[in-house]
């Protein structure tokens, strides 16, 4: 497995293993939410991954194995004092394997790259395998919010979003 820079001939597979998950993740009862959530996140964001990170002073990465993508993150700046992980992502049929850890060791090793000595992360309760990822490499839950409005960041829907920091 390797993890690399994001490329354009890696957005039809960046789509389709967002779309994917988004997908897997939904409640039956938060389908419709779902689908509205993916469409605007295609939008706005994920349908334009390069421009969308370059805007924002962020990257994107792919884990590839065997050239498929298997997994995908991104980083974002806030404020000149931390970077956000984002989007990360890994393939149903890989899961369990270490590739989110490598992806979060990397997307640590690149925080501190540029000079940052923070990172902030945030998942939902509809993704207890993230959270105990996260709890296991030491992050420290900063705060639950109910998340009523939906945007490119959050289903919204009333689900609980847990975000995590870790001093690197």
């Amino acid at each position: 497995m390797a993890i690399r820079s994001f490329e354009e001939r890696d957005a039809n597979a960046v789509r389709e293993l967002f779309i994917t998950v988004n997908r897997l993740l939904a409640p039956p009862d938060m389908r419709d939410a779902f689908e509205t959530y993916i469409d605007q996140s295609l939008v706005e964001e994920m349908d334009r991954v390069a421009a969308y990170y370059a805007e924002h002073g962020g990257a994107f990465w792919v884990a590839e194995r065997a050239g498929a993508i298997i997994g995908m993150f991104g980083l974002e700046p806030h404020d000149d004092h931390f970077l956000e992980l984002r989007r990360m992502y890994v393939s149903p049929t890989e899961r369990r394997t270490g590739i989110a850890s490598a992806m979060l060791e990397f997307a640590e090793d690149e925080c501190r790259r540029r000079g940052f000595s923070r990172m902030e992360l945030s998942t939902s309760e509809l993704q207890p395998a993230a959270v105990a990822l996260y709890r296991r490499a030491e992050y420290a839950l900063t705060r639950e919010v109910v998340a009523d409005q939906a945007s490119n960041k959050t289903i919204g829907g009333g689900i609980r979003r847990f975000h995590f920091a870790k001093v690197l």
